[in-house]
């Protein structure tokens, strides 16, 4: 893929969430602008490329990050995209264990690698650019469960504050929020559950999920210098499922 963000090139870039979906999408494009990827995941990525460095690491377990990614050099761009669904459950439904398991992913270890990586940048008094994984269960019923829309809501408002606190620092962080994506974590959600699928790519505005790339692609322009006067927004990608139901 030809470089579209030339301002991209030899960035060290950090994406969690790296083998499989939306993370390993992230760090394919951004390996074709020109950057050093650093990947994060507990299941091993299958990308072959020199500059692309994975790290095996489970995100729920706070001291191992904290001891493996505190050696690290710093970071240009940091992607939180890990994250877990929670089949829908309504919170009656939802044990301890699964609300725990799912804030915990998508919420505590994105406040982890930031921490750790915005001291970093401090230190060294350098920009850092953070783009984290919510979704319009991030400002919208329906799009999960209530673990899931609980910890989605909660990365809006995460990252809002990251700009309030460290943003005259030029340390900026943005959302992406997509809608239904055609990944191995959809795919295995709705295997037993066809009408649901089919429901949801009916109520999409284009009648049909959107690919990782897609959402990877506004990545790249949310970690690039062109969005550079963009702070704590939050980027709608649902082919208009937000936007309401025919009546």
């Amino acid at each position: 893929m030809k470089a579209i963000y030339p301002d991209l090139k030899d960035k060290r870039v950090l994406v969690t969430g790296c083998a499989s979906g939306i993370g390993a999408s992230q760090c394919r494009l951004f390996l074709d602008q020109g950057c050093e990827v650093y990947g994060i995941d507990l299941h091993v990525a299958n990308i072959e490329h020199a500059r692309f460095h994975f790290i095996q690491l489970d995100l729920m377990q706070a001291t191992d990050v904290k001891v493996t990614l505190e050696p690290l050099a710093r970071m240009d761009i940091i992607c939180n995209t890990a994250g877990i669904l929670d089949d829908y459950q309504p919170s009656l439904a939802t044990d301890e264990q699964l609300w725990n398991q799912v804030l915990n992913t998508n919420l505590r270890s994105m406040y982890l690698v930031c921490n750790i990586f915005i001291a970093k940048s401090l230190a060294a008094q350098r920009p850092l650019t953070i783009v984290n994984m919510a979704s319009i269960a991030s400002f919208m019923a329906s799009g999960g469960g209530a673990a899931y829309t609980a910890s989605k809501h909660a990365i809006v408002g995460y990252t809002k504050q990251l700009n309030f606190d460290y943003g005259k620092f030029k340390i900026r962080a943005n959302c992406l929020a997509p809608g239904a994506v055609q990944t191995q974590m959809t795919q295995e959600d709705f295997n037993t559950n066809t009408d649901t699928a089919q429901k949801v790519a009916r109520q999409t505005l284009i009648g049909r999920y959107s690919q990782p790339e897609e959402i990877a692609q506004a990545t790249l322009f949310l970690a690039s210098a062109v969005s550079e006067y963009i702070y704590g927004a939050v980027l709608p990608i649902d082919g208009g499922f937000s936007l309401g139901k025919e009546i």
